[in-house]
């Protein structure tokens, strides 16, 4: 290992490590990630699932490479339209909005009954290419709105949501990049304080991120896994906050090493030592937490997890191998103007964290049961959690296919924007078919087309879309018909497939978060060789994550917000971004606190690891909020919600559990915190020196400049 350090910090050596690095990150952006664009969240249901079967047979079916718009014609004054805008409107079903259509057809317009809103389906045939599909959408709106006055027209249906969510993430990752530079940017210099300091970490993290998004795109073809817009933003920022994290944690080492040896190579080498063991456990729980969402059923859990594994393996690399490299190109006047010099007087002892340890210290009793009054309260939010968002509901601006969405919904069957399929065999159909128009929830069944094989019947159900009554009726329909006939019909559509997802999402939290648990455990007890320890961290942290969202479900049901609920796959991904990234700063802490109760007992042991870390962790703890909350920047909700979530909870565990929780727990339980282990000085042996003494560290020789 000294030989490893010598070697990444030595005037000779240490400049081969950054051209190496600089020269493999040069190589990846030449070969490039492979993949051809960015794609939009899908639903990422297994095969298994019955949403996916009815979607599969219906490829079979002789109209399965076509597509629809639905353009939708509203009143402006609510009043019926005008019998020549009618008129108009049905004209258009003959115009150049049939040179469209892959057959030159399209059906005559529907108007609702109170005559408001007109609806023309438009087939087209599929496009993959998103820029031609932009395209044409663009062109499908001007000729349907030319030569109509009065009338707001939409573009919504299959067609129109594709359109719109590539458009609302276009440019969206550039945007998330460049706000999660700022805010980086911004806070590494209020932490610093110097002019140019923070230029390296930056640099070193900024190269970090870029990579990772490379490697991670390519691990991921690899394991036939598709990354789309969402896991990619959630995958920067990631990067972004946990390399920050593991980059204040060095330097912050480094800087107290620079005070007790003079050679900064052999300060570096000091702070890699002393630091790295930190920083591997808490990246390596970060990985290994991630990596349990491959055990997912759905495929988007799976790439979160593949993708982040490795973008946090890769922040990990560059932050242990590349910063220290960075950092030793310069001197002490890097630091410039609070450069630490050597001998200097040592700046813990007078620590205000030092202070508040040692009064927690005199009643953590008081403080713990304090403490765990603050969480309950914030928590409280938690019995009234509502989960759930529609298709509707996902965006943070609405865009036009929801707002065509939603006038379709109101003036017509409020089923109707969704109706759904069901799969009958053949020889089944007219029974299903009757058995179907008498289920509590149908509004009314059709027979559309059928093969050899298998009927098609359109379901319109009386509830509007992904309600918990369109739920309800989904799983009536599902009960209802596996007792006719053969018992393989199939029930599919919108409705259905969201109850898939809802249902597949619950059994992935069901399975990962006690795996979570387990890990982080496990990791804890090998990094601590304790188990009371692991024990009162674990929950610590889960106390925290649920005073997150339940302090995060008041601000949701604030006007700031007005969400209707929380997205089915937030409170897995937000438990274990705070479990993984909350045990990193008790990591930090606890073996700190283990490395000084050596020579100082467990009480006054984590009051000095308290205050050699606790300016470092908080101001780790408020950057990795800040970044988390750069989510907010994407245009779906359950980022912002995730974002959020973890932005508060990181907050909760810098500033409250890890402050005083933590140190309050550890004083309670004494020398038993490290149980079933003895500590080699114990509390009742350090008892006897009226002050805390100065670190280990602080009584080696003069080291010789090398």
């Amino acid at each position: 290992m000294n030989g490893f350090l010598r070697f990444l910090t030595s005037a000779r050596t240490s400049w081969i490590v950054l051209v190496v690095a600089f020269a493999g990150v040069a190589a990846l952006f030449v070969l490039g990630s492979g993949a051809s664009s960015e794609t939009a969240p899908g639903s990422g249901l297994p095969d298994s699932a019955e949403s996916v079967q009815v979607d599969r047979i219906l490829d079979t079916f002789p109209d399965a490479d076509t597509t629809s718009a639905l353009l939708v014609y509203a009143s402006d004054d609510g009043e019926a339209l005008p019998a020549d805008t009618v008129a108009a409107i049905q004209q258009k079903a003959f115009g150049d909005l049939v040179d469209l259509t892959p057959d030159g057809f399209i059906p005559p317009p529907q108007v609702s009954e109170d005559g408001t809103v007109a609806l023309l389906v438009l087939p087209l045939t599929p496009e993959e290419d998103v820029e031609a599909q932009s395209e044409r959408a663009a062109e499908i709106r001007t000729l349907a709105a030319d030569g109509l006055d009065g009338v707001r027209t939409y573009l919504t249906g299959p067609e129109g949501f594709e359109v719109d969510i590539a458009a609302v993430f276009d440019g969206a990752d550039f945007s998330l990049l460049l706000t999660t530079v700022i805010v980086v940017a911004v806070l590494l210099l209020i932490t610093y304080r110097s002019p140019w300091l923070w230029l390296v970490p930056l640099v070193v993290i900024g190269t970090a991120d870029a990579s990772a998004g490379i490697v991670a795109r390519r691990v991921a073809a690899l394991a036939g896994v598709e990354l789309d817009a969402s896991v990619t933003g959630i995958l920067s920022v990631l990067v972004f906050g946990a390399g920050t994290n593991y980059a204040l944690l060095l330097i912050a080492r480094y800087r107290d090493e620079l005070r007790l040896a003079e050679d900064r190579r052999e300060a570096m080498r000091r702070a890699v030592r002393g630091a790295g063991p930190a920083i591997i456990a808490s990246g390596s729980t970060v990985a290994l937490a991630l990596a349990t969402l491959l055990f997912g059923e759905l495929s988007g859990n799976r790439a979160l997890g593949l993708a982040c594994a490795v973008g946090v393996v890769v922040a990990m690399a560059f932050a242990l191998l590349v910063l220290p490299a960075a950092l030793v190109l310069f001197g002490r006047w890097l630091f410039w103007p609070y450069i630490p010099r050597f001998g200097s007087p040592d700046a813990i002892a007078r620590s205000p964290w030092g202070k508040l340890g040692r009064a927690v210290s005199h009643r953590p009793v008081v403080v713990a049961i304090a403490g765990a009054v603050a969480l309950g309260a914030l928590a409280s939010g938690m019995f009234f959690v509502q989960t759930g968002l529609s298709q509707n509901d996902r965006f943070l601006q609405t865009p036009d296919a929801v707002k065509g969405q939603e006038v379709l919904a109101e003036a017509f069957s409020a089923g109707a924007t969704s109706p759904a399929t069901v799969m009958a065999p053949v020889a089944d159909a007219a029974e299903v078919a009757e058995a179907i128009e008498n289920i509590d929830g149908v509004d009314s069944a059709r027979v559309v087309e059928e093969t050899t094989d298998w009927t098609r019947i359109d379901v319109t159900l009386n509830a509007s879309a992904e309600t918990p009554e369109a739920f309800a009726a989904i799983e009536r329909l599902r009960a209802d018909v596996d007792d006719i006939g053969s018992g393989q019909t199939l029930v599919g559509g919108l409705d259905a497939r969201a109850l898939d997802v809802a249902g597949a999402q619950e059994r992935d939290q069901a399975l990962i978060i006690p795996l979570i648990l387990v890990l982080v455990f496990i990791v804890l007890v090998i990094l601590l060789r304790a188990l009371l320890a692991p024990v009162l961290l674990l929950i610590a942290v889960v106390a925290s994550f649920f005073s997150a969202v339940g302090a995060a479900w008041w601000l949701f049901q604030t006007p700031l917000f007005g969400f209707p609920a929380i997205d089915t796959n937030v409170l897995l991904f937000s438990f274990l971004f705070l479990v993984a990234l909350g045990v990193d700063y008790s990591i930090f802490l606890v073996t700190r606190a283990q490395e000084e109760t050596r020579t100082l007992g467990t009480t006054k042991g984590m009051i000095r690891a308290l205050a050699a870390t606790g300016a470092v962790i908080t101001s780790a703890g408020i950057l990795l909020a800040a970044v988390f909350a750069v989510l907010g920047v994407l245009p779906l909700i359950t980022l912002t919600q995730i974002g959020v979530i973890v932005c508060i909870g990181v907050l909760i565990d810098t500033l409250l559990v890890r402050t005083v929780i933590v140190p309050a727990m550890a004083f309670i339980a004494g020398d038993k915190f490290w149980w079933p282990r003895r500590p080699a000085v114990t509390d009742a042996e350090a008892a006897a020196e009226p002050e805390i003494p100065p670190a280990p560290a602080q009584r080696r020789k003069r080291e010789p400049v090398s």
